[in-house]
């Protein structure tokens, strides 16, 4: 991961940066959907060599809140969260945001960029949207995956209830079938969220996490 830049926040300084950010394409609730993911990522697990992937680029306001709070770019640039002349879009480019690995915004392709850099070894952490996995060709990588035991790639899913067509059985046991490891986690608690984003060295799975929060 990049090295940090500037002097770094806590959890709690998040609310504040997150009021930084202005106008409706923030799509707060997309955002608060995945702050502590997010947060626990860059704060407990991400090491050096992990790469991670934000496949659910819309409404990106948490993902630009918590690189600014580990000190990828100025938190001031917050401010201009949009504008003509801002690095920060309303969808993330990893050209010009720092720290962004991947450009996103529309949905259904990160899962399989995600998986195509995990052939190189490299733990790829990749989170995406319940409603997001409407789209085939996330199965098409999960599938993929599955059959050739990718243990470097970690799936989040992030399960606000917002799929129309629902996940008969649960959305982990969709995974499962194909051939991954599968955890449903309260995707408000950290510790819960730490350990089930650790793989275990020893399962020669991919991994998803399902991280369960409030319906919006």
């Amino acid at each position: 991961m990049a090295t940090t830049t500037t002097a770094e926040y806590g959890y709690d300084d998040l609310p504040g940066l997150l009021t930084r950010l202005t106008g409706d394409e923030k799509h707060d609730r997309s955002a608060f959907s995945t702050l502590d993911v997010l947060w626990v990522l860059y704060d407990r697990v991400l090491g050096a060599d992990d790469r991670f992937i934000l496949s659910k680029g819309h409404g990106p306001a948490a993902y630009y809140a918590v690189l600014a709070a580990k000190g990828r770019f100025a938190v001031e640039l917050l401010d201009g969260f949009g504008d003509f002349d801002s690095p920060l879009g309303h969808h993330p480019d990893r050209m010009l945001v720092p720290g962004a690995e991947f450009s996103s915004g529309s949905l259904g392709h990160g899962l399989a960029v995600a998986a195509g850099a995990s052939l190189m070894g490299r733990r790829i952490f990749c989170l995406v949207g319940d409603a997001e996995l409407d789209e085939g060709s996330n199965w098409e990588a999960v599938q993929y995956a599955g059959r050739i035991g990718l243990a470097s790639l970690t799936a989040i899913v992030i399960d606000n209830d917002s799929s129309p067509l629902g996940w008969p059985e649960g959305l982990e046991r969709r995974f499962m079938l194909e051939g991954w490891a599968a955890l449903r986690v309260d995707g408000r608690d950290h510790e819960k969220l730490e350990a089930a984003l650790t793989p275990d060295p020893a399962d020669t799975r991919p991994r998803v996490v399902v991280a369960e929060v409030e319906a919006k």
